[in-house]
């Protein structure tokens, strides 16, 4: 199994517009956060998870040129507004629509927001094409299984998602966009190896997990390794990396797990 971080920021990214902070002014370049996704590769299969604003750029940085399976986790701009770029791999898929797994409120942010690509085929050649599903709670795949569990983030759900791969048996849990995580989402998670959780800054926030709540849910299911993303401009990365619990760590933009 194999992560690419393409993004590990917030909706207004880092550095933020007309910030002069250390850490928006940092030459580190893991303090450069684009919005958060992810890129999971499971046996051969690629599966994208949300389109950032910058889902373009992040595509060319990493060398991202298949993708099989999207997962839209909620339909806030800083995760559904790159979805238009999603038309290149309508083309290489044949011109056919790209199944776009998510949920209620993200079928209809979906629709509201690409409305000319709700077709089973692009309008034209070049031209985006979305057919909209609700993700099961499992999705069974021929390379292994996504378990999907609702996780509260102010006024919506977003998707927490398990990846198990069949060859290997390596579980990978993606929990990002969130204020907690249920019970039933902290069984569910047990036995990653790795796991990915939202953690957006050292003080509470209304609709998502602080650090400190990060670290004590990462405690909680026990994973070997756990990585903070949606991360803000109030944490250096190198100052946050020293501070955490062992075992628990900072992503940032470009960081690639393979296991």
């Amino acid at each position: 199994m194999e992560v690419i971080f393409l993004g590990t920021g917030t909706s207004q990214g880092v550095p933020m517009i007309a910030c002069l902070c250390a850490v928006c002014t940092s030459p580190d370049p893991r303090n450069h956060r684009t919005r958060a996704s992810i890129h999971v590769v499971m046996d051969g299969l690629h599966v994208q998870v949300d389109a950032a604003p910058e889902f373009r750029l992040q595509c060319l940085r990493e060398r991202i040129e298949q993708l099989d399976v999207f997962i839209l986790t909620h339909g806030h701009a800083d995760h559904i507004a790159g979805m238009d770029d999603l038309r290149r791999f309508c083309d290489l898929h044949g011109g056919v629509a790209l199944t776009v797994y998510t949920t209620e409120e993200g079928r209809a942010r979906t629709r509201a927001m690409y409305p000319y690509a709700m077709s089973e085929r692009p309008i034209s050649k070049g031209y985006a094409a979305f057919k909209l599903a609700d993700l099961p709670p499992v999705l069974d795949l021929p390379q292994g299984t996504i378990h999907s569990t609702l996780l509260p983030h102010g006024g919506v759900n977003t998707l927490g998602l398990v990846f198990t791969e069949r060859s290997s048996g390596k579980k990978f849990a993606y929990y990002t966009d969130c204020k907690s995580v249920p019970r039933e989402a902290v069984a569910l998670a047990r036995g990653a190896t790795v796991l990915v959780l939202d953690g957006l800054r050292p003080t509470p926030h209304p609709s998502h997990l602080s650090i400190d709540e990060a670290v004590t849910v990462a405690q909680e299911i026990g994973a070997p390794q756990t990585w903070l993303t949606h991360l803000t401009h109030l944490s250096d990365h190198g100052m946050l990396a020293a501070a955490l619990p062992p075992g628990i760590a900072p992503a940032y933009d470009g960081l690639r797990l393979k296991w």
